[in-house]
C-alpha cells in the first residue's frame, strides 16, 4: 500500500511525474503567481543546502513559525531533506513562556520564522543556549543587528542562507543527496505541540511512515485529481493541514494556495472572499468556527436583498433539508416529489451562493470540533456539502470521514481503510455495535509517542492501540458518531456521565444571542452554564422595543428573551426531546467578554480550554450553585446586560 519510504521520496516522485504542474499559489501583491513542482523542488534543494551550511544534522529539530505561504512548505521540506525534524508552531502563540517551552522542550537547534513574527524571537535567544541559528524568511531592514546579543546564535535572512548553500554547493550537495536517501519510514518528521484543552502541551512525534500511511488512507476515500486546487485557510502547523492540505495534494499532483497575508489577523481574514474568488478552489478544509462565518456571511448577503428574498431563501432551505434528509437517503419516498422544487431554488439562489465560492467548489472537509448537524444540512442544501470527519494529531490525524460516495449527516463518517477501530468500556473491553464508549484505534498512522514523555505515551498507547480519550459509537452501517472528550464529561451527583458538546453546539448554532457556551457539572445536583452573549443581538432586541440596558425594565426584558432561547430545549419547547432534560443548564451566568486565545480560554483550533475556564471563572461557577445564582434574574446577570452598552 505504501510505495514511498519518506515524505522526501513522495515529493520527488510527484516532481518527476508532474514537473510543469503548479504546486504552490501565492499572492504577494495584486495577483496570484504559481510555482511549479520542478521550481519548488529546486527551491527546496537550495534551502536544504543552505541549512546544511548552518550545521543541521540528521535528527536535529528545527522550529517553523510562519503564516501559510510558499516558504512554509519549502522550509519544512528542506528540513526533511536534511534528515531533520520540523517542529511547526502556531503563529498565534504570543506568550513568551509558551513559545520558550516548546522550542526548549523540543531541543530545537534552529528556528525558521517569518518577518511578521520575528519580534517574538530576540527575547528568547539568551534563554535557549542550544539554539544555533535563526533564519528569517523576509527582508528585515537591519533588524538583525545585535538581535542575538552575546549568545553566539547566527541570525540570517533566508536568501542569505540559500546564497551560502550555493557558494558551498560542491561541499554540501553530496551530503544532501546522502542524507535524503538515508531516510527511513520510521524516522521522525514532525514534533507537533497541540494546544489541546489542558495547560501542559505534549510534543506528538509523527514519523514519515505516519504521514505516508495517512495520506494513502485519505487519498483512498477522497478523489483528488491533479487538476484540483485548494485554498488553505486553516493554520498550516496542524496535522490536518499537513496530511490533507499539503501532502495528499503533493501525492496526487494537485496544487495548494495560501491566503494573502495582511498586516493583522483581521486583515488576513478579510482577504478570504477575494482569495476564494481568485483561486476558485475545488475543495476547502474547514472547522466549525470557519463554517459558521461562511454561513453568517451568506445570511447577511441574502438579508441585504430584502424580505421577500429572505423568505424565499428560507423556504428553499426547508425544502432542501426535507429532500436531502441525512444525505445518504435523500429524495426517497414522497420526498422525490420535492426534487423539481429543490432544483428551482437551487437555480435562483443556491447556484449563486456557489458562484461566490468561485464556482468550482465541490465540497468542504470538516475537522476540529463537532459540527452541528444543522450546519451540515445548511451547506448540503447549498450543494457544497461539508463532509464531517474525525481525527486527532496522535493519529496523523484522519481516523474517519464522510465522503461524496458515502456520507450520513450527523456522523463523522466511516473509518478510513487500513486501520482498526473499536469502542471500549472503561476496562478496555470492546463494546457491541451501537453502544457508547471510548474510541480506540490501531494502525501505521498512530504516532510514535510523546516527545520526552514515556509515561504519557504508555498511557495513550497500550498493546499497540491508541486510546483517543474521545467517546463515540459505531452504527450498524459502519458510521462513526463522536460524542466528545471523556475529560469534558458532565458528571451528575449520582455518578452518571454525559458529553456536553452536543448541547453547547446546538445552543450556539440555533440562537443569534449565544456566541459561546460551556456547560459544567462536577457531581452537583444540576448542570450550570457560562454563556457569552452576542452584544449586538441583545442591544438590537432592546432597541427595537425602545428599552435601555441600563434600566431594570431593559435588563429584565433581555434576560426574559435569553430565557426563551434556552427554554426551547426543555419539555414543551420547540426542540423538546433533543437532549435529556437533566443535563440542560438549570443555572446560567451570562458573560460579555468572549473566551479567546488572547485570554487563554480557547486554543488555536478554536476549542474552549475547559480547565482554564473553570479556573478563570471559579467564583462565578461557585455562585451558580447557590440559591441566588440559580435565579436567572440575579444582580450579576443584570450587570452584564447593563455593561453591553459601554
Amino acid at each position: 500500500m505504501m510505495e514511498n519510504k519518506s515524505l522526501v521520496h513522495l515529493f520527488e516522485r510527484s516532481v518527476n511525474a508532474f514537473p510543469e504542474r503548479i504546486l504552490l499559489w501565492e499572492k504577494k501583491d495584486r495577483q496570484y503567481e504559481g510555482m511549479t513542482y520542478d521550481e519548488a523542488y529546486q527551491r527546496v534543494c537550495d534551502t536544504a543546502r543552505g541549512l546544511l551550511t548552518l550545521g543541521v544534522e540528521k535528527g536535529d529539530r528545527v522550529a517553523l513559525i510562519s503564516e501559510g505561504r510558499n516558504d512554509w512548505v519549502i522550509s519544512e521540506l528542506a528540513i526533511l531533506f536534511c534528515g531533520g525534524v520540523c517542529v511547526p508552531l502556531s503563529v498565534k502563540i504570543e506568550e513568551k513562556a509558551d513559545l520558550h517551552f516548546r522550542v526548549n522542550h523540543a531541543d530545537c537547534k534552529g528556528i525558521i520564522v517569518s518577518g511578521n513574527h520575528f519580534h517574538k524571537i530576540p527575547g528568547l535567544i539568551e534563554q535557549l543556549p542550544g539554539l544555533s541559528f535563526v533564519v528569517v524568511l523576509d527582508p528585515t531592514d537591519g533588524q538583525l543587528a545585535n538581535a542575538g546579543g552575546e549568545s553566539g546564535c547566527q541570525i540570517m535572512e533566508m536568501e542569505s542562507v540559500r546564497e551560502q548553500g550555493k557558494i558551498q554547493r560542491d561541499v554540501v550537495a553530496p551530503v544532501l543527496e546522502k542524507r535524503k536517501n538515508s531516510l527511513l519510514p520510521g524516522d521522525y518528521a514532525n514534533i507537533c505541540y497541540t494546544s489541546g484543552t489542558t495547560a501542559d502541551p505534549k510534543g506528538i512525534i509523527l514519523t514519515h511512515k505516519n504521514y505516508l500511511h495517512n495520506v494513502e488512507q485519505a487519498s483512498a476515500i477522497f478523489e483528488v485529481p491533479p487538476e484540483y486546487t485548494s485554498l488553505h485557510i486553516l493554520p498550516w502547523d496542524h496535522s490536518f493541514a499537513h496530511t490533507v492540505g499539503i501532502y495528499a495534494l503533493i501525492r496526487n499532483g494537485a496544487s495548494l494556495a495560501s491566503l494573502k497575508t495582511g498586516k493583522t489577523i483581521n486583515e488576513t481574514l478579510r482577504n478570504i472572499p477575494v482569495c476564494i474568488q481568485e483561486i476558485r478552489p475545488h475543495f476547502l478544509l474547514s472547522v466549525p468556527a470557519l463554517a459558521k462565518n461562511f454561513r453568517n456571511n451568506i445570511g447577511r448577503s441574502v438579508r441585504e436583498k430584502g424580505r421577500v428574498a429572505m423568505w424565499l431563501f428560507g423556504l428553499g432551505l426547508k425544502v432542501a433539508v426535507i429532500y436531502n434528509r441525512e444525505g445518504y437517503n435523500k429524495g426517497g419516498g414522497f420526498r422525490k416529489l420535492l426534487g423539481p422544487l429543490y432544483r428551482f431554488f437551487d437555480k435562483i439562489f443556491f447556484k449563486k451562493v456557489r458562484a461566490g465560492f468561485g464556482g468550482r467548489l465541490r465540497f468542504f472537509v470538516g475537522g476540529g470540533a463537532l459540527l452541528d448537524i444543522e450546519l451540515q444540512r445548511f451547506f448540503y442544501a447549498l450543494g457544497i456539502p461539508m463532509y464531517q470527519g474525525y481525527g486527532l494529531t496522535e493519529a496523523s490525524p484522519v481516523i474517519s470521514s464522510n465522503t461524496p460516495e458515502s456520507h450520513k449527516l450527523g456522523s463523522s463518517g466511516k473509518v478510513v481503510p487500513w486501520m482498526d477501530l473499536k469502542i471500549c468500556d472503561e476496562e478496555g473491553r470492546e463494546k457491541p455495535i451501537g453502544e457508547q464508549g471510548e474510541i480506540v484505534i490501531r494502525g501505521d498512522n498512530v504516532m510514535a509517542g510523546y516527545w520526552k514523555n514515556e509515561e504519557a505515551t504508555a498511557e495513550a498507547i497500550r498493546d499497540g492501540w491508541l486510546h483517543t480519550g474521545d467517546l463515540g459509537y459505531l452504527d450498524h452501517e459502519g458510521y462513526l458518531f463522536v460524542l466528545g472528550r471523556s475529560k469534558s464529561l458532565l458528571i451528575g451527583s449520582d455518578g452518571e456521565k454525559y458529553s456536553p458538546e452536543g448541547i453547547e453546539e446546538a445552543m450556539m448554532e440555533n440562537s443569534i444571542f449565544f456566541d459561546q457556551v460551556m456547560l459544567y457539572n462536577n457531581q452537583q445536583g444540576y448542570t450550570s452554564a457560562l454563556i457569552v452573549i452576542n452584544r449586538s443581538a441583545v442591544l438590537g432586541y432592546l432597541s427595537g422595543r425602545g428599552l435601555d440596558p441600563d434600566t431594570e425594565e431593559g435588563q429584565v426584558a433581555a434576560l426574559e428573551r435569553l430565557k426563551t432561547e434556552m427554554d426551547c430545549y426543555v419539555p414543551g419547547g420547540e426542540m423538546e426531546g433533543r437532549f435529556p432534560p437533566r443535563w440542560l443548564p438549570a443555572a446560567v451566568a451570562f458573560l460579555s467578554d468572549p473566551f479567546s486565545e488572547a485570554n487563554g480560554l480557547m486554543n488555536s483550533t478554536m476549542k474552549i480550554v475547559r480547565p482554564a475556564i473553570h479556573s478563570y471563572y471559579e467564583d462565578t461557577i461557585h455562585f451558580l450553585y447557590t440559591p441566588g445564582g440559580k435565579d436567572l434574574f440575579n444582580s450579576r446577570n443584570k450587570s452584564v446586560i447593563s455593561s453591553l452598552k459601554s
